[in-house]
C-alpha cells in the first residue's frame, strides 16, 4: 500500500471541504435551490410533490462530493469514508435512486431530475455547484514533510452539522462575546481523519460556510480551519507562522481571554448544548459563574474552544456521534489539547495519573445497532490544554458530588 504525503491529503481536504461549503451556500443563495429549502420548512403542508426533503439531498451531495473527490485523488480511499447519511433514495414515483456523482455534469443533471421529481431548473443550479472547480489551499501546508501510510486511513464526515440551524436560516442573530447561540454561523462541514488501527485523530478540517455575509449582495464568506497530529508533528491553521515546526512548546496557545485567570473566583469559560441537564449546569454556574454560554451544532461548539473562545466544551449526553467530533478532536491534539469521555472522566478522576479516556473512532459501541454504535455514549470534553482540563475537572467533580446522590 502506497504512502501518501499527508500535506497532500490535507490540502484536497480543505479543497472538497470548499467546494462543499459551496454546496451549502448556493441552497441558501440561489434562488431555485432556495425554494426547495423553503418547501423544507412549511411542515404540516408539506407539498405531496416534494417527496425527498431537500435537506437530506444537500447533505447527501456534499457527503458524495467529498467521497469521490478524495476517491480520484487518492484511489481506495473513499471507500474508507463514513459518515451519516445513506445515499440511496425514493422519489415521488416511488423510484430507487442512488445518489453518485456522474462524470459529467449533464449525467448529474439527470440523476438530480430523477430525484427531484423533474425539476430541472434546481438539478442544473445543483449539479452546476457540484462540477465546478475550487481552488483553495494554505501555504502553511508547504511546510509540512511527513508521510503516512494509506492503508490505515479512514475518514468521518458530517457533511452539514447543525441542520436545523442551516434549513433556519437565521442571518442576524447577534453573537454573545464572539459566540453565535444559533443561527447561520452554528452550521459546519466536518471532515477528521483518523488511524483505523488505534482510533486516534490525525487531521481535522472544520469549515464554516457561513461567517459574515455582505449586506449588498446578500452573499456570505466562510472560514476554513485544519490541523494534524502525528508522530510529534503538530500543526493547525491557528499557529503564527513564526512558530517552529515541530516545537512542542508552541503546541498550546494562551487563551486571549482577559478575564480568564487565577485571580478570577471562576478561571474558567465553557459552551454547551442549549439541552444540557441540571446537574452539570448547576456545577457550572459555580465553576464557570456566569461565563457559560449556550450554543447550537456540537461541531461549532468544538470550534468555540478551538478558536479559544471559551476554554472548555462539555456535553453530558449521548447524542453526539463519531462524525461531530473527529474533526475538532484532531484540531486540538496538534494544539496540545483534546476531547475526553466526560463519564469515564467523573468515574476515574481521582486516581491521578490515569491516561485521560480521550475519545476513539475506530470501534463502535458494543451491543449498539445502527447510528447508534457510533454515538459518544460518555458525553465529552473538549479542550485546549491538558492542564486546564485537570484543574476543571477537579473543580467540575467538587460541585457535582453532592448533587449526584439526588439523581
Amino acid at each position: 500500500m502506497p504512502s501518501l504525503e499527508m500535506s497532500e491529503i490535507l490540502r484536497e481536504l480543505l479543497r472538497v471541504s470548499e467546494k462543499a461549503a459551496d454546496i451549502a451556500r448556493a441552497c441558501r443563495q440561489q434562488e431555485a435551490l432556495f425554494q426547495l429549502l423553503i418547501e423544507e420548512k412549511r411542515e404540516g403542508e408539506k407539498n405531496k410533490k416534494f417527496a425527498v426533503d431537500f435537506k437530506t439531498l444537500a447533505d447527501v451531495l456534499v457527503q458524495e462530493v467529498i467521497k469521490q473527490n478524495m476517491e480520484n485523488k487518492f484511489p481506495g480511499l473513499g471507500k474508507k469514508i463514513f459518515g451519516e447519511e445513506s445515499n440511496e433514495f425514493t422519489n415521488d414515483l416511488g423510484e430507487k435512486i442512488i445518489m453518485r456523482l456522474c462524470p459529467t455534469e449533464e449525467e448529474t443533471v439527470d440523476l438530480l431530475n430523477k430525484v427531484l421529481s423533474g425539476n430541472k431548473l434546481a438539478s442544473e443550479a445543483l449539479a452546476k455547484v457540484v462540477h465546478q472547480d475550487v481552488i483553495f489551499t494554505d501555504p502553511a501546508l508547504d511546510s509540512i514533510e511527513i508521510s503516512i501510510p494509506q492503508d490505515i486511513l479512514a475518514i468521518w464526515v458530517d457533511p452539514i452539522d447543525s441542520t436545523y440551524q442551516y434549513i433556519k436560516g437565521s442571518a442576524d442573530i447577534k453573537s454573545n462575546q464572539g459566540i453565535f447561540p444559533s443561527g447561520l454561523q452554528c452550521v459546519t462541514i466536518l471532515i477528521g481523519v483518523y488511524d483505523i488501527q488505534t482510533g486516534v485523530p490525525l487531521m481535522g478540517v472544520i469549515n464554516q460556510p457561513f461567517v459574515s455575509q455582505d449586506l449588498g449582495t446578500l452573499r456570505w464568506k466562510g472560514q476554513c480551519y485544519w490541523g494534524l497530529s502525528y508522530m510529534g508533528t503538530n500543526i493547525h491553521s491557528l499557529q503564527s507562522p513564526l512558530s517552529a515546526r515541530n516545537s512542542r512548546e508552541a503546541r498550546s496557545p494562551v487563551t486571549a481571554n482577559p478575564s480568564s485567570g487565577a485571580e478570577s473566583p471562576h478561571p474558567f469559560s465553557a459552551v454547551i448544548s442549549t439541552s444540557e441537564k441540571e446537574p452539570i449546569k448547576a456545577a457550572l454556574t459555580r465553576v464557570c459563574g456566569e461565563r457559560i454560554f449556550r450554543a447550537a451544532g456540537a461541531g461549532y461548539k468544538s470550534l468555540c474552544v478551538v478558536l479559544g473562545l471559551v476554554d472548555i466544551y462539555i456535553f453530558s449526553e449521548d447524542t453526539t456521534f463519531k462524525w461531530d467530533s473527529c474533526a475538532a478532536h484532531a484540531i486540538l491534539r496538534a494544539m496540545g489539547g483534546g476531547m475526553v469521555d466526560l463519564k469515564e472522566c467523573l468515574e476515574r478522576h481521582p486516581q491521578a495519573g490515569l491516561d485521560l479516556p480521550q475519545l476513539v473512532y475506530h470501534v463502535g459501541n458494543e451491543g449498539a445497532a445502527g447510528v447508534d454504535q457510533w454515538a459518544n455514549k460518555g458525553g465529552l470534553i473538549a479542550y485546549r490544554s491538558r492542564k486546564q482540563l485537570e484543574a476543571f475537572l477537579s473543580l467540575l467533580i467538587q460541585h457535582l458530588a453532592p448533587k449526584d446522590t439526588h439523581t
